[in-house]
């Protein structure tokens, strides 16, 4: 009788202290968020010193026109060394002789079909000897195909997904480890606001932006767990619609506060969220704060807020 007391009171006792380790976990983690909150303000606050970028080797896709040739416009201005990488010979031509015309940093082109993987390894190797190891990859290219999904064809949704999902496992597989190599890294991914709400026409494209923003999620975690934690990063970027022609027939009910946006001032701002080390970020930045609280409401109330926004684009088959 007395043992089984004994035992019946470790046993209890055990339990109170794993409660208490658990309650003072817990406390430690709320204290470590405070703490975060109260640093997250702060540099809100005070302006973040920008990192130089001068010195790197960046590699970006879908630079023949649109945010991909602002991109390769402003890293060069900054004095990276810039490699523009697009299928269209042609026009990535001609951003490279834009860039060229700054007299700034060096500018390199190469045609490759980046859904292609084993085109995107052969690439990789060919940089790596003809420029150098890369040290920011930002994967730009997209396309938008922008109809009911009845109406998509079975070529069309295995296309897009191999332009906007695929080429960016092979581009991020084929260079993430000359960044190993290098110590240091940046990859940046263009997902879009169609990554964060789902709309009308778009559900391909949707559901590419969806994996885009999971692949870089996961990614993170990968990254952060490892040796390489504090020395490659990675951002995500959410762009509103951006006039570069990917919108065809843009639906727009509040222009002045959300219209096109100027494929300049979006790579002005992914170059800042690289600088800045930003995790994800909107463009304009106020809709991942709207998402996210939206996203809180009861799904009636967001859809409500979605229909009073009422901004998308019509089907390019009316």
């Amino acid at each position: 009788m007395i043992e089984r007391e004994i035992i019946h009171t470790t046993t209890a006792s055990r339990k109170m202290f794993s409660f208490l380790q658990d309650l003072l976990q817990f406390l430690v983690l709320f204290v470590r968020v405070l703490i975060e909150l109260i640093i997250v303000l702060l540099r809100s606050i005070v302006p973040k010193k920008l990192k130089d970028i001068s010195e790197e080797i960046v590699l970006i896709t879908g630079t023949g026109h649109g945010i991909g040739r602002e991109l390769a416009l402003h890293y060069a201005a900054y004095g990276s060394t810039v490699v523009c990488v697009d299928i269209d010979e042609k026009n990535n031509m001609e951003t490279v002789q834009e860039v060229r015309r700054l007299n700034r940093g060096a500018v390199h082109s190469f045609s490759c079909d980046v859904s292609k993987r084993d085109q995107v390894l052969a690439l990789a190797k060919r940089v790596q000897t003809e420029v150098g190891p890369v040290s920011v990859l930002v994967n730009n290219v997209g396309i938008m195909p922008t109809h009911p999904l009845p109406q998509q064809s079975a070529e069309e949704i295995q296309r897009v997904f191999d332009v906007n999902v695929f080429s960016q496992f092979w581009t991020i597989q084929a260079f993430l480890g000359q960044m190993k190599e290098q110590g240091k890294g940046h990859i940046i991914s263009l997902s879009s606001i169609a990554g964060l709400v789902g709309l009308s026409n778009l559900v391909p494209y949707c559901a590419t932006k969806f994996a885009v923003r999971g692949m870089m999620e996961a990614l993170h975690e990968e990254l952060r767990e490892g040796p390489y934690k504090d020395l490659i990063k990675v951002t995500t970027i959410f762009p509103y619609m951006t006039n570069t022609g990917l919108c065809k027939y843009p639906k727009v009910k509040f222009p002045t506060i959300l219209g096109l946006l100027d494929p300049k001032q979006v790579a002005m701002r992914i170059v800042e969220a690289h600088r800045s080390n930003c995790l994800e970020v909107t463009i304009p930045s106020c809709l991942m704060y709207i998402n996210n609280w939206t996203r809180l409401l009861p799904s009636s109330c967001g859809i409500m807020l979605k229909d009073y926004i009422d901004s998308g684009v019509e089907s390019d088959l009316n």
